[in-house]
């Protein structure tokens, strides 16, 4: 198989180097994927922009991890699962909320139950959901405008779940104490 290079922000193409330069300076290292992704700064780029629109969605900082979380589960990604649990511990979201969607089960408040089965619907079936899949999300409290904002956190983590599978992205430390595996 094709080994793919981690760039550095000397190494990177220079498409990719203010990207990279940005998550050294907000993180204090370059996450890997950050690294890989820098070999084609269109994949750098889409997934920061995404990253940045999911950011600016009305959604909380929980239920943004919710919908990565879920998105990463369906999609298997390893990599995914560890960072987005790391980052949710960082915005203090609970952890029997972290263990419940790393562990696809059920979460206790059903508003959080509702967009939880609403990310792994949208995931699982690419988007062709029932009337009852959208209606029972917009009956829990949400509105049409985060239904479709769901998506773009969706496709954010399609984008990145899909790169680590193809190149096998290898795990940070910093992110290590969560590591996981889909069972």
């Amino acid at each position: 198989m094709a080994e793919f290079k981690i760039h550095s922000i000397e190494t990177s193409p220079e498409g990719s180097k203010e990207i990279l330069s940005g998550a050294k300076k907000s993180l204090g290292f370059i996450p890997n994927l950050f690294g890989i992704m820098a070999e084609a700064p269109v994949a750098l780029k889409a997934y920061t922009g995404l990253s940045d629109a999911f950011d600016n969605s009305s959604l909380n900082p929980t239920e943004k991890q919710i919908v990565l979380l879920a998105a990463s589960y369906v999609n298997g990604c390893n990599y995914c699962m560890a960072v987005h649990t790391t980052v949710a511990q960082m915005h203090k979201v609970p952890q029997d909320l972290i263990d419940s969607l790393r562990n696809n089960k059920p979460i206790a408040d059903a508003k959080l139950e509702a967009l939880r089965k609403y990310a792994l619907a949208v995931t699982e079936k690419r988007g062709w959901l029932s009337e009852d899949e959208v209606n029972e999300f917009l009956k829990a409290g949400y509105t049409k405008a985060q239904a479709l904002e769901v998506v773009v956190g969706i496709a954010q983590k399609t984008l990145s779940n899909y790169i680590n599978h193809v190149v096998k992205t290898p795990l940070d430390d910093a992110f290590a104490p969560n590591k996981w595996d889909k069972k």
